[in-house]
């Protein structure tokens, strides 16, 4: 059985499978909480970072503050990007 951690979190069970993942506490509850009945049907609406331009990426990289972005090729912020 899975323990209660409280009313902020709606699956409890997938809470504590993702954490034991690894999954932070942010995006195991973010998870837990998403209703699975919609969950497929939103996002999809951005275009593919592949038809982003190298200043748009640089600047979502900036956004993310993830370090070393102006030394990237564009295939390296793609990853970085994809992976943050």
């Amino acid at each position: 059985m899975a323990e209660d951690h409280g009313p902020q979190i709606k699956d409890d069970e997938q809470y504590e499978a993702l954490r034991e993942q690894g999954e932070s506490k942010e995006k195991a509850a973010r998870i837990a909480n998403t209703d699975r009945s919609t969950a497929g049907e939103r996002g999809g609406k951005a275009g593919s970072y592949e038809d982003w331009t190298v200043d748009d990426l640089r600047e979502r990289a900036s956004e993310l503050d993830i370090e070393g972005r102006s030394d990237m090729t564009k295939d390296e912020l793609i990853d970085a990007l994809r992976n943050h």
